[in-house]
């Protein structure tokens, strides 16, 4: 039942989208941080043959305001491990207005301030999927419960693309 409704969130949250960008964030080496390069890693091919963009941003998406920026993107999808107070591996699509009050470790300048900025640089829409870690410790190796989310989320973003009005275009077959 989760599953359902973080989908048809997801479909609401992308409906009138022109250019989709799929924002991946977090560190490789602290296990479950590494949520969002994984996720990255999972679905780049299906994304960009989709026709949409996808920037997998490490620890450092303010690196990459330029390119975001560059690309005019209607929708923008930030993906990251985030600290919600929830069963590991649980996913949440979370309102821009409300991405301050997650904890998101890792990251040098708070994701709040990086959607500030993009707000104010372009006109988009922008989320936060975020999923629970279970395990923030040095490691590469993803937790059980948030590698089987992974897979999870990429069946529910590809779906919810597949079934939006977002319009595919040759321009926007990139992969950074």
């Amino acid at each position: 039942m989760v599953l359902i409704r973080l989908r048809q969130r997801l479909s609401d949250f992308l409906e009138g989208c022109t250019r989709l960008l799929v924002l991946t964030v977090g560190n490789e080496l602290r296990s479950d941080d590494g949520f969002g390069p994984y996720l990255a890693s999972i679905i780049s091919g299906n994304v960009t043959e989709r026709g949409h963009l996808l920037i997998n941003a490490g620890t450092v998406p303010e690196n990459f305001t330029g390119r975001i920026r560059s690309e005019k993107p209607s929708h923008i999808i930030i993906v990251d491990a985030v600290e919600m107070g929830e069963e590991p591996g649980t996913i949440m699509l979370i309102d821009r207005e409300r991405i301050a009050e997650y904890s998101i470790s890792t990251h040098a300048m708070p994701l709040s301030f990086l959607v500030r900025y993009l707000e104010e640089q372009g006109d988009c829409r922008i989320t936060l999927i975020g999923v629970q870690p279970e395990n923030l410790e040095f490691g590469m190796e993803l937790s059980a419960r948030v590698r089987k989310a992974a897979y999870e989320l990429k069946d529910l973003l590809l779906s919810a693309i597949d079934e939006t009005s977002c319009e595919k275009s040759p321009s926007n077959l990139n992969q950074i």
